[in-house]
């Protein structure tokens, strides 16, 4: 049953068992209250540094909380998306699913790298050990997907036998010539 699975298959699904309940819960709070959600652990170091270096006001804290918390929707729906691929199994053996992976790493590991940033800028360690962490799985995940391609496709040989001769060049081929 297990004889088709690649490496980065399962390390794609184990990440999205980890990214998927992680941030969603994070991207909710956010949502349900903005500027509570943002001073939360995950998203500290953005909220200090949002309020600390750009100075920035009330609503335009509530847009960026909401604009890190589509972000991290979008990142969760690439990695369901690729969990659903990888339910095929044609699609998991062709790697078919690993474009929906490769964008979901992408914009995790660019959120997670500025996260990271924002937290040593504000020194905040906790935020920053978490997000150096998740940008650690983020990148070691890209690497195993570059590096491993799917298996090439058997190459199918037909040696065809043609049974009437070819035609010469001043024969046509008619239907009552028989």
């Amino acid at each position: 049953m297990f004889r088709n699975w690649r490496i980065g298959s399962v390390n794609g699904a184990l990440l999205a068992a980890y990214f998927i309940p992680a941030w969603t819960l994070v991207a909710f709070n956010i949502m349900v209250a903005p500027v509570h959600g943002l001073y939360e652990r995950p998203s500290v170091a953005v909220a200090l540094f949002l309020s600390d270096h750009l100075q920035m006001a009330g609503m335009d804290t509530v847009r960026a909380a909401w604009l890190l918390a589509l972000g991290r929707l979008t990142v969760v729906a690439f990695f369901a998306i690729y969990l659903a691929l990888l339910c095929i199994p044609r699609s998991r053996k062709s790697g078919g699913s690993d474009e929906a992976l490769g964008i979901a790493l992408a914009i995790g590991s660019v959120i997670s790298f500025a996260s990271m940033v924002m937290a040593s800028k504000v020194g905040e360690m906790a935020a920053l050990r978490l997000h150096a962490t998740e940008l650690l799985l983020l990148l070691g995940a890209a690497i195993v997907v570059v590096i491993e391609k799917p298996a090439a496709a058997p190459k199918i040989i037909q040696n065809t036998v043609e049974a009437t001769p070819p035609l010469a060049f001043d024969e046509a081929e008619l239907l009552h010539n028989g």
